[in-house]
């Protein structure tokens, strides 16, 4: 669709690199700093759809924006500044190239996992007797792969992880304490929205001094999934589907038309109707998430936009551009 951005090509000052991943592409210039740019692509089952959502990469990037704000007492993370609706920029670090999912309710992959009669997800154990979006006991931890574009992301245990040195022992606890401690944080904040943040996943950098920061988006609808508190028991009693916030009412339309991402499989057409409710749909969880309305940014030259943005900020940082 006209005014989305659905991929860029930046020449920043200072530019080093250019890294695009499934929905943002992240720019590395000198002086250890990153240009991450949120744009308009949706990934469903780690698979693009051809066509952008107006607002989704504004959406995104301010709801991030917001809810590491909101966490950066607990954990550290890469922000330094959003000089643009779509971007954000920070420190440069070295991904861990694994996602930190942490469920607390019996949902999405792991409810598919546990129809299939998997009682082990990721080397933790899931308990007999459960009805899909029960909560678990406790929290779990899922971590995945973090893929390469293109690829799938794949289930992996904690022990798997240390034993192919993906991660080392000491990183890991320090990224099981982090992914519990936001876990506890955007549960809180979720409840003060009347609503129930049911999984998520967390990715974190370590930077050149070795700090484990947290990186990437944090509490959206394309990295979590939220319930409406208000009759969740109600629903589960009445063995009915649970009202929710995140992008997977944009896998079930995708299931529905046969597609889940596996070889062979099509893309379904997205109509220029479907594509607006869904993007009226993103605008309903970012007010839902964080208790404000939405402010829709001109799109009227989102590239020149950006660009002008970025460009003003970079000469207002000393010594980030010669």
């Amino acid at each position: 669709m006209k005014n989305t951005i659905t991929d860029t090509n930046f020449n920043f000052p200072g530019q080093q690199s250019v890294y695009k991943g499934k929905v943002r592409e992240v720019y590395a210039l000198e002086n250890d700093l990153l240009v991450m740019v949120a744009t308009d692509r949706l990934s469903a089952f780690d698979v693009v759809m051809p066509k952008g959502i107006p607002y989704k990469g504004q959406i995104l990037n301010q709801i991030a924006t917001k809810m590491m704000a909101a966490t950066a007492d607990i954990v550290p993370n890469w922000l330094l500044a959003t000089p643009d609706p779509n971007v954000a920029v920070g420190h440069a670090c070295e991904p861990f190239k694994v996602e930190m999912v942490i469920r607390g309710y019996l949902s999405g992959h792991a409810a598919r996992e546990y129809r299939a009669g998997k009682r082990i997800l990721c080397g933790v154990s899931m308990p007999d007797g459960m009805q899909e979006n029960d909560p678990f006991p406790e929290p779990i931890i899922t971590p995945a792969t973090k893929a390469e574009k293109g690829d799938h992301d794949e289930d992996i245990s904690k022990e798997a992880l240390l034993e192919r040195g993906i991660v080392s022992p000491k990183d890991y606890e320090v990224l099981e304490n982090y992914t519990t401690a936001l876990f506890q944080r955007g549960t809180e904040i979720a409840a003060g929205r009347g609503l129930i943040l049911v999984d998520t996943k967390y990715e974190f950098g370590k930077t050149k001094d070795g700090k484990i920061v947290l990186i990437d988006e944090i509490h959206t609808p394309d990295s979590s999934r939220y319930f409406y508190a208000e009759g969740y028991q109600e629903r589960q009693d009445k063995g009915e589907s649970q009202k929710q916030l995140s992008k997977e009412f944009v896998r079930q339309w995708l299931i529905s038309k046969g597609f889940q991402g596996l070889e062979g499989q099509q893309v379904p057409e997205m109509s220029d109707t479907y594509i607006e409710t869904v993007s009226e749909r993103y605008i309903e969880l970012y007010e839902n998430i964080t208790g404000e309305t939405f402010v829709k940014a001109d799109i009227s030259n989102i590239q020149e936009r950006i660009e002008h943005n970025v460009l003003d900020y970079l000469k207002s940082r000393t010594g980030a551009i010669r």
